[in-house]
């Protein structure tokens, strides 16, 4: 599946508005403190 950048860039725009979040840094701190992604190694 290929997608473009800029249809990338509207999904992480559209997470943001969804989540309150400030930038994509806080995405990621959302991710890993819902379940949604585990740190490596710990599988």
């Amino acid at each position: 599946m290929v997608i473009s950048p800029a249809t990338a860039k509207t999904h992480v725009n559209r997470a943001m508005a969804k989540l309150h979040a400030r930038d994509r840094a806080q995405l990621v701190i959302l991710a890993y403190e819902s379940g949604l992604v585990a740190p490596r190694g710990s599988c």
